[in-house]
């Protein structure tokens, strides 16, 4: 990665855990970077991201391929919940991906976000995604959550958070 980026923390899933939290993110760079792996312990493959424990607000965009068919749909509400996660009924040992960019986290305005994420699964369906979304809050962004949907993320689930610098 370009010296521009500096990891700001990581977290690797040692006991099954129903959601991962990066907290008091400092204000001191431009963009953020979030990069995950991980898979959950039920049949579910929906990971819902929020802000500073806000449960409001969030509004995404999803265009979605599934191996045979394309979609489209509109989420959030109360979160952003893009498809970032393998449930247990997918190839086993195998983890989701997601990328989360968000720009200009800390200014004064409503916060965008872009998620690109996939499933893996050595079977006929397997999902990649993107997501492009709207948190409607003037805050800065100082945590971000990532909770598993009705069940925990599991053991070797990694999530990485990188500073992105403007120089």
């Amino acid at each position: 990665m370009p010296n521009t980026y500096t990891l700001i923390a990581s977290n690797t899933v040692s006991t099954a855990v129903a959601s991962v939290t990066f907290s008091s993110i400092a204000a001191t760079y431009t963009d953020l970077l979030v990069k995950t792996s991980s898979r959950q312990s039920d049949n579910n493959n929906l990971l819902y991201i929020t802000f500073n424990g806000s449960s409001s607000s969030y509004t995404n965009r999803r265009l979605y391929g599934d191996g045979a068919t394309a979609s489209s749909d509109t989420g959030g509400t109360a979160f952003f919940n893009p498809t970032a996660t393998v449930s247990n009924s997918n190839t086993a040992n195998t983890f989701g991906t997601l990328d989360m960019y968000i720009p200009n986290y800390t200014s004064a305005n409503y916060k965008s976000v872009s998620i690109d994420s996939a499933t893996e699964n050595n079977a006929t369906t397997a999902y990649a995604m993107l997501d492009a979304g709207l948190w409607s809050n003037t805050a800065a962004i100082t945590s971000i959550t990532f909770t598993a949907v009705a069940a925990n993320l599991v053991q070797y689930s990694t999530f990485y958070l990188y500073g992105i610098k403007n120089s």
